[in-house]
């Protein structure tokens, strides 16, 4: 796939360009002077608590929601003043399942591929790859609103795929899935990106968060942190602790306030510590002195650990 020539370099238009996005509603400023830039053939994740104003960003480039200040251009085109552009390259969609559950799954593909101008040679084609593609093609007579909430979320980015778009903005796709369908959705997503597509979509998982090739945090309507996982997981300013106890509550209490805990929170049966003081061994030691026997064990950073700090920071 070929991407558009910017008329001011002759290099490759981003597949999204954002400047300053800003969207309110009422008093509550959902988006506040967003500026993104999202290179074309990537898996860019964009993470952030509830209520950080991911799902109004994505809306936004997505032309459903107009800003009220503020630019966003796909390939180019702009979300204000060439919807028509826009929509006609990107597959949005939402958190909420919006196919007719009284429909079957071929009904619902075929009504959707009609509607986004897919050609009628094409459609059987188009639907039987991707039917297969997404293990769908063993249901296509049942109805939508009979699926398992995995299978729906599959069908939904069977009608968003079917137009073939170049940008695929996807608000949560997989909450409330159960973890197979998860992995099974993210196993696509990379084929997806690997066909030349971009995909920015919205998680709040973080082993998600770790498929990406770059992410973006979010919090408050602003973006605060963004860069490869890598990167993100890089700028911790310390190590990663685990710590291992009878009373994991307990070791939570006791560290509290001690010299080089930068963080810390319960997860699962052990306590994960973002610490910046000397060796791990310090910490098992403080412990031992309040009486408590406890294992602590240096580990990799990851996505969890990086996103728990960045939220903590942003507050």
């Amino acid at each position: 796939m070929t991407a558009d020539a910017s008329p001011e370099t002759g290099g490759p238009v981003a597949a999204i360009e954002a400047t300053g996005l800003r969207r309110s509603f009422g008093d509550a400023v959902a988006v506040d002077g967003v500026d993104l830039s999202v290179p074309e053939g990537v898996l860019y994740g964009l993470i952030g608590p509830d209520g950080a104003g991911k799902s109004t960003l994505l809306r936004m480039l997505a032309t459903v929601l107009r800003p009220d200040s503020g630019e966003a251009s796909v390939f180019g085109a702009s979300v204000v003043h060439d919807p028509d552009r826009v929509t006609s390259q990107i597959g949005y969609m939402s958190q909420q399942f919006c196919l007719y559950p009284d429909l079957t799954v071929a009904e619902n593909i075929e009504f959707f591929a009609r509607l986004r101008g897919v050609p009628r040679a094409e459609r059987r084609t188009r639907a039987a790859s991707l039917l297969a593609a997404l293990g769908l093609a063993d249901v296509t007579t049942r109805r939508a609103g009979r699926l398992s909430g995995g299978m729906k979320q599959k069908l939904m980015l069977a009608t968003t795929l079917m137009h073939e778009p170049r940008l695929l903005l996807l608000d949560e796709p997989t909450t409330g899935v159960d973890p197979v369908s998860r992995r099974e959705f993210w196993q696509i997503l990379a084929r997806v990106r690997s066909e030349g597509r971009t995909v920015l979509v919205a998680t709040p998982y973080m082993d998600e968060a770790e498929r990406c090739t770059h992410v973006a945090f979010m919090d408050a309507g602003t973006i605060t942190r963004r860069g490869t996982p890598g990167e993100i997981k890089a700028s911790l300013p310390g190590r990663v602790l685990e710590v291992g106890a009878p009373d994991p509550r307990a070791v939570l209490a006791l560290i509290a306030g001690v010299d080089g805990v930068r963080q810390a929170h319960l997860l699962g049966d052990h306590v994960r510590v973002l610490w910046s003081g000397g060796a791990p061994t310090d910490l098992a030691d403080h412990l031992a002195a309040a009486g408590v026997t406890a294992e602590v064990e240096e580990i990799p950073p990851d996505m969890e650990a990086a996103f728990s700090y960045l939220a903590q920071d942003a507050g």
